[in-house]
């Protein structure tokens, strides 16, 4: 497959798997929303707070090295080596999962029984979920590899619409369950994931489709760990990347879920404070997990085919380098441009937004200022999404183990910060301190790309510069929005709301316009790589 071919089934991917994650968000906030009314927030704090921290420890810890590693190079390998290293996932999972499942009963407080009953199955139901999900590694990579952009699209959308399902049929016939609710709807949903994946894969080998494809594998059988006489078990050369993606995974885990692990182990916040952080985070995180994690594990798959680790951009193909070199660029410029906007419009819109969502008990008190400030973070997660994918799919494995030991520093730090932060700001300070840990891997992630690209004559790096006008543009939209909320917003009534709402989507357009404006090799990229795959879908 070519590079132009990978570059448009990423787009492809990238749009496919953003779209998806609207659906999930959507569905997810009108579940929160929905169970607030029949469940406490203790029990969804614990939920979405510490019982998920486990799932999401145990998952990651055990598979995220192995995807990285095994997504990077071609896709013509010795797959049978592959799959047997994918399948060592499984093993790991269970290990982490009763490690830390023994931590989460043992060490950890265990809340009030009257308050938050079963929460020792919550626990189990959670571990067991994490490796049932590790069971369809080897076949969710393999589809990822081929770009099999259908199938997950519709394996993620059956889970997560039959958790949904369950969820709310379980809280409107037996809300007193409590947490045996959750536990069920999280173990059907992952049972349903792997088994779209195991199905899908039982009908496509061996299919005329299959064979047209020249797809590696032709067996299900072929799926399973297998030993080929006179050959090693795994390809050294890929666990060698594993074990060094794994040192950065734990690290990286330490820093993306940092303020979750403050509150479960220092118990900063009680479950009823923490249920109403993770209302509040899960909205202000919107659109960087529909938009901005989808664009950096598909165009991470592009980069990783795409460069040749370790080598020098001088000795690679210049028609793949140029092609790279255009693509980093269009990504930071268009991230940033939704970053910014969100941080814009963001500060006036919050406290309406957490008052027709939640109600007073979201828009009074500190929930608005919590989700100002997380649009001052959505803004840098969105240049650092872009900045990493590039950085971790082009870093050979030397530099990905040096950058280990910057991670390990950065993870006690940020961790450290979290803690003073909270101590002085409340749960804000949990906000400020991923600001300021997100600011410190940019700034890494750039000097890497700055020096990558130094010695060719492209510079990626000018799509984080804006036009004067645009930065003009955003000023007064800002400045107006904020005025707008002083006088219009939100205890006036539902007509100050809508002219609230009017004023703002007039700024909106206005930098709109000045975008298509001022941004055309951006708009010609969207447009060629996004927009234009739908077309060709319809026709």
């Amino acid at each position: 497959m070519g590079s132009q071919e990978v570059l448009s089934e990423t787009a492809r991917l990238a749009s496919s798997s953003a779209l998806l994650q609207i659906l999930f968000r959507v569905i997810t906030f009108g579940l929160n929303a929905f169970t607030l009314r029949y469940v406490s927030k203790e029990i969804i704090g614990l939920v979405n707070v510490r019982l998920t921290l486990l799932y999401s420890t145990v998952v990651f810890l055990a598979r995220e090295a192995f995807r990285r590693a095994c997504l990077s190079g071609s896709t013509k390998r010795n797959w049978t080596k592959t799959i047997n290293l994918l399948w060592l996932t499984v093993p790991l999972g269970v290990c982490w999962s009763l490690f830390l499942g023994w931590i989460w009963l043992q060490l950890l407080e265990v809340p009030d029984p009257d308050v938050v009953p079963y929460y020792e199955i919550g626990v189990v139901a959670f571990g067991l979920s994490s490796v049932v999900e590790l069971l369809g590694e080897p076949f969710w990579v393999l589809a990822q590899a081929h770009l099999f952009i259908r199938l997950k699209v519709i394996a993620e959308s059956l889970s997560v619409i039959s958790k949904c399902i369950l969820t709310v049929i379980l809280v409107l016939l037996h809300p007193q369950w409590g947490l045996y609710i959750f536990s069920l709807a999280q173990l059907l949903y992952t049972s349903v994931l792997v088994l779209c994946y195991v199905t899908y894969f039982m009908k496509f080998l061996g299919s005329p489709e299959a064979r047209k494809k020249s797809f590696p594998v032709s067996r299900m059988t072929d799926l399973l760990p297998s030993l080929v006489e006179g050959q090693t078990v795994v390809d050294w050369k890929e666990a060698k990347l594993t074990w060094s993606f794994f040192k950065q995974s734990f690290l990286k885990q330490m820093l993306t879920e940092g303020e979750r692990y403050v509150m479960t182990f220092l118990n900063v916040l009680s479950f009823g404070d923490q249920g109403v952080y993770d209302i509040v985070n899960n909205l202000g995180s919107l659109v960087a997990r529909f938009i901005f994690l989808p664009i950096e594990e598909s165009f991470y798959v592009f980069f990783a085919k795409v460069l040749e680790r370790g080598t020098a951009v001088k000795l690679q193909k210049q028609d793949d380098i140029e092609m790279a070199a255009a693509v980093l660029e269009s990504l930071l410029k268009l991230m940033l441009l939704v970053g910014l906007s969100i941080m814009v419009f963001g500060y006036a819109y919050s406290q309406l937004a957490l008052d027709i969502y939640g109600g007073s008990m979201l828009s009074l008190g500190s929930g608005p200022g919590l989700l100002r400030c997380y649009s001052l973070y959505v803004l840098l997660l969105a240049v650092n999404g872009v900045t990493e994918c590039f950085t971790f799919a082009s870093m050979c494995k030397e530099e990905v183990d040096r950058f280990n030991f910057v991670m390990l520093a950065l993870s006690f730090t940020f961790l450290c910060v979290s803690y003073f932060l909270t101590q002085w700001q409340g749960s804000v300070g949990f906000i400020l301190a991923n600001c300021f840990n997100m600011s410190i891997r940019i700034a890494h992630s750039i000097h890497y790309i700055y020096n990558y690209f130094k010695e060719s004559c492209y510079r990626p790096l000018k799509g984080l510069l804006l036009s004067t006008s645009l930065i003009f543009v955003y000023i007064i939209s800002g400045t107006i929005t904020v005025f707008s909320e002083v006088f219009l917003c939100c205890d006036k009534g539902w007509l100050a709301r809508m002219i609230h709402i009017t004023v703002g989507a007039v700024c909106f357009a206005a930098t709109l316009t000045t975008v298509f404006i001022t941004e055309t090799q951006l708009i010609n990229f969207v447009r060629t790589q996004f927009l234009s795959q739908y077309a060709k879908k319809e026709t």
